[in-house]
């Protein structure tokens, strides 16, 4: 690591800490006596009051009311800022003012030659959603749903919600305990525990009209929710075995329920267990479409019939074998 890297690394640390020693300092950044003390004199030196204590478990804190001085970043650091941005264009992400207003603060606090190299990613770098004839810098107008940053408001203070949903004609609330809020396919999604009926829920976010905190007396702690959870869980109908082209389709996209177990170290091979619904239309039309994303480096272990047929009907339309 360069040594301003590792100053702006470290003042951060100093800062986010109420009290450090010489020799945490060593330790976390893997540098000897000497040259803890020289940084944290530079440091000193650039304005950040530090007050040393004196004494055999003595260290240093940062003297109350202070501020800590300007973030300098690196100019690896800002296109690794940059692109970040530019690959979360059009992707309905929640706080986009404050998107735009991040990207402003970026430009305006950095030299005339980084703008330049960024201008110049700007026009050779594109990302899906992102429009080649108006790549502009600070072009962040894709709108989230208006509901998503009044949930996440909300969620960061309980998890605990009362979620309404347009179910066709029918406006419908549910109490849920909320497990996560993920974007799969396009949107946003809720998967929640349902506080009535004992149950895993997904809501889209799309179908949201109204959230508020959940008033009544029936809540369930994490763990208890976790319990039932478990308990309600299927038996496995779909395992699969994937090698190394398979795994690199399943990191490029997978459906939110599924997950991997490497079975070498290497994680060039792995298992894939889940449980799929086949009395529900749309979740057997949509695993099957994934598996054939998956390509020809799996191994069936079990699956259901329903799945099979819908492969075969799938390859014989495609002239596959």
């Amino acid at each position: 690591m360069k040594k301003v890297e590792r100053i702006n690394i470290l003042m951060r640390y100093i800062n986010n800490r109420a009290h450090f020693t010489i020799s945490e300092i060593m330790h976390e950044f893997d540098i000897s006596r000497s040259t803890a003390i020289r940084d944290i004199r530079e440091i000193e030196a650039m304005g950040m009051p530090l007050v040393a204590e004196v004494g055999r478990d003595g260290g240093y804190f940062v003297m109350n009311n202070s501020v800590l001085p300007t973030v300098r970043f690196t100019d690896n650091e800002i296109k690794a800022l940059f692109i970040a941005f530019m690959a979360t264009r059009n992707l309905q992400l929640p706080y986009l003012k404050s998107r735009h207003s991040l990207t402003e603060k970026l430009l305006g606090l950095i030299s005339q030659n980084q703008q330049d190299d960024l201008v110049l990613l700007n026009q050779l770098l594109l990302f899906e959603g992102t429009n080649p004839h108006n790549p502009d810098l600070l072009d962040l107008s894709d709108l989230p749903h208006p509901m998503l940053e009044q949930l996440i408001q909300l969620l960061l203070r309980d998890v605990s919600l009362t979620i309404s949903v347009k179910e066709g004609r029918d406006i419908k609330s549910y109490p849920i305990y909320l497990l996560h809020l993920y974007r799969e396919k396009s949107s946003w999604q809720i998967e929640g525990f349902d506080l009535e009926e004992e149950k895993r829920r997904i809501i889209p976010v799309d179908s949201l009209t109204d959230v508020q905190p959940y008033p009544g007396k029936k809540r369930f702690s994490k763990k208890k929710v976790a319990e039932r959870l478990r308990q309600q869980e299927e038996a496995f109908n779909l395992v699969l075995e994937l090698g190394p082209l398979a795994i690199g389709q399943y990191k490029k996209y997978h459906p939110f329920k599924m997950t991997l177990s490497y079975t070498n170290p290497y994680q060039t091979t792995a298992m894939l267990k889940t449980f799929v619904h086949v009395h529900q239309p749309d979740e057997l039309a949509d695993i099957t479409s994934w598996l054939l994303f998956l390509g020809e480096d799996i191994k069936v272990r079990e699956i259901p019939g329903e799945v099979l047929a819908g492969l075969q009907g799938r390859m014989e339309i495609f002239g596959m074998n």
